[in-house]
């Protein structure tokens, strides 16, 4: 039978706030992309551990230990070119950390199956609300609310400028393209990001 945990109901805006803290504490300069790999290891001081082959095997990018002291990324994603991906596992996982460590802290396992089952064991809205909230926090904290206008502002300037008209769906796609280089995450990132605050 699946388990019902204690979840915080936390809105978007609860996220928002809670991820607009996080980076006036680890990202003071407010510097882009957000170091999101530095904050995880010298300020929170969790260790990245890479595991070969966890997404092939288990179909799992990247998960955090039940100690909280380290987050376990699928090898390949972390030194190849997937870095947006792994920077947004980083961020995702960053999530589960701040906001959901006293609900999951009492659930114990010692190798990635007891992971799993850990994970399968909860029952459907648990989990949703889990991966919603540090999903959110994940794109928050990459995509800063203020840097994206700014930054989505420039980039239909200069394509304004280029003679083209910004508000079609081939310039949309030009500036979704730039804003995922600018930011360093996926494009799926900055559309989803973009549909909160665009």
């Amino acid at each position: 039978m699946a388990k019902k945990i204690s979840v915080p109901h936390l809105s978007y805006d609860q996220i928002r706030t809670k991820a607009d803290n996080f980076l006036a504490r680890y990202n003071p300069s407010k510097k882009i992309p957000v170091p999101i790999e530095e904050i995880v290891e010298f300020d929170l001081g969790l260790n990245i551990i890479p595991l070969p082959g966890l997404q092939k095997a288990y179909d799992i990018v990247a998960f955090t230990s039940s100690d909280f002291k380290s987050i376990n990324v699928d090898k390949f994603v972390l030194e190849n070119t997937r870095q947006g991906r792994y920077r947004f596992s980083l961020a995702h996982e960053v999530g589960h950390y701040l906001l959901h460590q006293e609900c999951l802290s009492v659930f114990i396992f010692n190798s990635i199956e007891e992971w799993k089952t850990f994970q399968s064991d909860f029952d459907d809205e648990s989990n949703a609300w889990l991966e919603f909230q540090a999903n959110s926090f994940g794109g928050l904290v990459l995509v800063p609310k203020e840097h994206l206008a700014s930054c989505k502002k420039s980039i239909e300037e200069q394509i304004r400028k280029a003679g083209m008209d910004y508000t079609t769906d081939a310039a949309q796609l030009i500036v979704v393209e730039r804003l995922a280089v600018e930011f360093n995450v996926s494009k799926e990132v900055i559309n989803k990001r973009l549909q909160k605050d665009a």
